[in-house]
């Protein structure tokens, strides 16, 4: 491979940029997870691609060497992107970055709309929620106890506040903590201060998630004051949306796939990323099921975004019932 700055240049165009210049970027290195990317994912990327005019790349192998001084669990290469981007020769404006396991709504809007080039676009995974994050997470704790495991435990670091989880990682604590599963940022503006960030940690690196990098990517983004807080519906989590709308698919209800694709695709009708992170049953559903796999689903989206676009009044038309024959 091409060495960059000590970096594998192992990048692969799904979609060439379009006139913006902006793109979706995934790291899917190994079977594990390309294959279910490809088979269950890539399409609802690639239909909000071609709405938005967007571009796809995607990194399909280890964006440092396993050797490197550097080296350290695989999720902080995702910092590694920007200078890889930024030094390929692609036409490049701003990038996406999101985790393999999201599904698209593909007529969500577009997320780099009035996105600011020198800011880093976050959202929330502890505030700004539709939902009370503790009442949340006991849901999700007491679901998964009962129905999943009895050794799920019904008090963990699940409910750790955001200053307890910075003083885990020795790390000054900061407003907020974002999932890392997508983020916008500019090549121009982030591949340096990405890089060097990444270089300053090596595999001994104390962090709550087994060494990844999301409490630390948050202390950089908010210590220098680059974050730009987005909508919650561009990275719904989908343990909140399922405890908090759909419980029933903790017990018997979870084998049954057609009911669960439905779920997934009533989530996505209001969201517009849905994020399955975290390795628990629940979080496997997307690869189970086929999402938009009828056409009338994907019009019935349609159809309904294009509804948005269309001014209402409020004028009265009367009484009106449904006839019989709507039943």
């Amino acid at each position: 491979m091409e060495l960059i700055f000590g970096l594998r240049c192992v990048l692969k165009v799904l979609i060439q940029p379009g006139k913006s210049g902006n793109v979706l970027a995934t790291i899917a290195i190994g079977d594990a997870y390309l294959e279910p990317f490809m088979k269950y994912a890539f399409h609802t990327w690639e239909m909000y691609c071609k709405r938005h005019d967007l571009g796809l790349i995607l990194f399909d192998d280890h964006l440092i060497e396993s050797n490197h001084p550097k080296w350290k669990n695989p999720f902080w290469q995702k910092l590694l992107i920007p200078k890889i981007v930024a030094n390929s020769g692609l036409r490049v404006e701003n990038i996406c970055h999101l985790d393999t396991d999201i599904l698209v709504n593909p007529t969500a809007p577009n997320i780099f709309e009035n996105h600011d080039p020198h800011k880093v676009g976050l959202i929330s995974q502890m505030t700004r929620l539709p939902y009370d994050r503790q009442s949340i997470l006991r849901r999700v704790a007491f679901l998964r106890n009962r129905y999943l495991s009895s050794r799920y435990p019904l008090d963990s670091i699940l409910f750790a506040s955001i200053p307890e989880l910075y003083k885990f990682s020795s790390l000054a604590p900061q407003p907020d903590i974002a999932c890392s599963g997508v983020f916008l940022f500019n090549p121009k503006f982030h591949a340096d201060l990405f890089l060097n960030f990444f270089n300053e940690f090596d595999e001994t690196v104390v962090t709550p998630d087994s060494g990844g990098e999301e409490l630390h990517f948050n202390y950089l983004i908010q210590s220098q004051g680059l974050e730009a807080w987005l909508d919650y519906r561009f990275q719904a989590v989908w343990i909140y949306e399922v405890a908090w709308k759909y419980p029933f698919l903790y017990g018997e209800s979870r084998e049954n796939l057609e009911v669960v694709r439905q779920c997934i695709e009533s989530s996505l009708f209001t969201n517009y990323f849905l994020h399955f992170a975290g390795p628990w049953h629940e979080s496997q559903f997307w690869k189970q099921v086929d999402v938009f796999n009828n056409p009338e689903t994907i019009s019935m989206f349609i159809d309904f975004a294009n509804y948005l676009e269309v001014p209402v009044t409020g004028k009265p038309k009367g009484s009106i019932k449904p006839n019989d024959s709507e039943k």
